[in-house]
């Protein structure tokens, strides 16, 4: 089949139909970078990452142009510098390289561009001017603001009308405004703060026009599809819609949404233990903490769980079945592995390797149904399943297990899973390590079998010193490095 994405502002599942195949357009809202990222942050890179790895295996890797920004201009940001006494970059280049770290442990691939604000100035004061030119917005008192009244489809993509706006948001009143809906395109910085020079006087730009100016200086307009989290859809993307469409005069043009983005994807929230996270609550996971105490990829595989527009309560139990779920998947590598030995996949014939790309067909069409992480988790081990029925038959050509391999690798590939060894996975690469348990548990085998339990119970006692899971099955025993 082909994609099919659930497009928040039509609120149906459409045929994704990129404006040119040769030039597929990708822009994903991405951090702030002021405090390490947690664990909901982290549900946008991974999601849209999958989409990512998607559409460069559907139109070639060469022909998607993925932007992610970073958005280093911020109450926040100066919030922190201020209390560390600090400039604003020192804030910055910290956490973004604190969240690149985080990305880079969770398999998420590096964008093909990564626009930040402060590089970005005169593309921001550029696109103001060309709203006020046309009519949309205005300066008041060093600032600049959207007139919200003059983009007559404004609401469209959160589905709220302009009291319902005005009802459930923090609005700010201010007596240069004409509308107490109307936001900040401009603002005066404050003594201590960084400012640029503008012809409405030094000061910095508002929260949504950054992307707006962003995507057009990098992506061109329209995009092919904006994503980010369903927490974004108001004020911000409803903001972006506002400014990229009236900065080029559209503003009562029919569907003049189309002429900044065709396509939208929004993913879900995520709760910890059934809650809001919260500061207030004590419940806040950061994700910086979450990779050091586990591998990246069972935090990527329960981000993966849950259909991406859906909630994701994040506990406990959710970990521990997505560890024994990669457990099983790396188990069935491990022993396939053992039975390839040094065997060359390049001496497939091409109809071989044809048959294991076929093999991918229900993973695909999984993700090509609306991203269907659960689906694609389904056939992955339909996959592995079907890789463990070679192992277990001695009559199997070995051609056809290294068929079955490969077609389980470049699924996990697509889910951003399966990129380590086996050793690596379960062993943590420790020669030394893996020669002494293995020794361990072969004598754990044979006190097992004397009853010899006073010996068996020395051993599980040395293999809990080694930090170290044993997992009996039918193929005997196994292990891993504990979490």
């Amino acid at each position: 089949m082909a994609l099919h994405i659930h497009d928040t502002l039509r609120r149906e599942k459409r045929l994704f139909v990129p404006r040119d195949p040769k030039r597929v357009t990708l822009y994903v809202c991405g951090p702030t970078v002021y405090d390490y990222a947690h664990i909901g942050n982290a549900r946008p890179p991974v999601v849209f990452d999958v989409l990512v790895r998607l559409l460069r295996k559907t139109y070639g890797a060469d022909h998607v142009l993925y932007a992610r920004n970073v958005t280093d201009v911020d109450d926040k940001i100066n919030q922190r510098a201020a209390k560390e006494g600090v400039a604003i970059g020192e804030i910055t280049s910290r956490y973004e390289a604190a969240y690149l770290s985080d990305m880079a442990l969770l398999n998420v691939s590096p964008p093909d561009l990564a626009p930040h604000v402060t590089d970005h100035m005169n593309e921001i004061i550029a696109q103001i001017q060309a709203i006020i030119d046309a009519g949309s917005a205005y300066a008041a008192e060093g600032h600049v603001l959207f007139d919200v009244a003059s983009y007559p489809s404004y609401g469209a993509l959160s589905g709220r009308n302009l009291d319902d706006m005005i009802a459930g948001a923090r609005v700010e009143v201010a007596p240069y405004k004409k509308n107490p809906h109307d936001f900040v395109l401009w603002k005066p910085s404050k003594p201590s703060e960084p400012s640029w020079p503008s012809p409405w006087g030094d000061g910095r730009p508002g929260w949504h026009i950054e992307c707006s100016a962003m995507i057009e200086k990098n992506l061109g307009l329209p995009i092919d599809i904006h994503g980010g989290g369903i927490d974004l859809t108001f004020p911000h993307h409803e903001n972006e819609i506002a400014q990229g469409v009236c900065a080029h005069g559209h503003a009562h043009a029919d569907h003049a949404h189309d002429e900044y983005s065709r396509y939208w994807m929004h993913n879900g929230f995520l709760t910890v233990d059934a809650e809001k996270m919260s500061k207030s609550i004590g419940n806040v996971l950061l994700l910086n903490s979450l990779v050091k105490a586990m591998p990246g990829e069972v935090v990527r595989w329960a981000l993966l769980s849950a259909h991406y527009r859906q909630p994701l309560d994040w506990n406990q139990n959710l970990l521990d079945q997505s560890r024994k779920n990669l457990d099983r998947l790396y188990g069935v590598l491990r022993d396939a592995d053992a039975l390839l030995g040094d065997f060359n996949i390049e001496t497939l014939e091409e109809a071989e390797m044809e048959l294991a790309e076929n093999a991918l067909d229900p993973v695909l069409d999984a993700l090509e149904d609306d991203l269907n992480t659960p689906g694609a988790i389904a056939q992955l081990f339909a996959l592995g399943n079907a890789l463990r029925e070679l192992i277990n038959d001695a009559e199997a050509d070995i051609n056809d297990v290294a068929m079955a391999r490969w077609s389980l690798l470049e699924a996990g590939y697509l889910m951003g899973v399966l990129s380590m060894t086996s050793d690596q996975w379960f062993e943590g690469g420790d020669s030394g390590l893996k020669a002494e348990v293995e020794a361990l548990l072969e004598q754990r085998t044979a006190a097992r079998a004397e009853k010899n339990w006073g010996e068996a119970d020395r051993i599980r006692d040395r293999l809990n010193e080694l930090n170290v899971v044993v997992m009996d099955g039918p193929q005997g025993a196994t292990w891993r490095v504990k979490s």
